[in-house]
């Protein structure tokens, strides 16, 4: 069997007047992200890790944000572009790992609803996807609750 893993990282501030969308999954909050498109900064660092394990470079050189088509798309549409991507190439998702840094809101209650939400987008069982949810302890611009930040890493395997 052949193996492939990548990692994605991605970060958007905080703004008043905008729903927030984390793993596809819309959170009750004040403030969301901005962003050319809905600024799921999770789905976005989830479309780098499965871009980067098949090489196929960024989530930027494939949705760029001057392009007006992705202007208020729902990120959730761009995994589903990248999970073609995987599966054209003959791979199948091995497991995933996400790290969903913010300082508010408190995301625990919304962990189990955000792992369904992305299992059903990527078709993959609840086994296969890890999410944990964490603050940056009042440091920096996540800390001010200026922004959200993730972190995702993915496995492949050949199908």
């Amino acid at each position: 069997m052949q193996y492939k893993t990548g990692i994605g990282y991605d970060i958007h501030c905080l703004a008043a007047g905008r729903p927030l969308f984390l793993g596809g999954a819309e959170i009750p909050y004040d403030k969301g992200l901005l962003g050319h498109s809905d600024g799921d900064v999770l789905i976005h660092a989830l479309c780098d890790a499965l871009l980067g394990a098949l090489a196929l470079g960024d989530i930027g050189e494939h949705f760029p944000d001057t392009d007006p088509k992705y202007d208020g798309i729902a990120s959730s549409q761009l995994l589903n572009t990248v999970k073609g991507f995987v599966d054209m190439d003959g791979y199948k998702i091995n497991n995933i790992d996400v790290v969903i840094i913010a300082q508010a809101p408190a995301l625990s209650p919304f962990k189990k609803e955000i792992k369904q939400k992305l299992c059903a987008l990527m078709d993959i069982q609840e086994d296969v996807l890890n999410i944990k949810a964490k603050t940056n302890e009042g440091l920096g611009a996540v800390g001010n609750n200026e922004a959200i930040a993730c972190y995702a890493v993915a496995s492949l395997v050949k199908d």
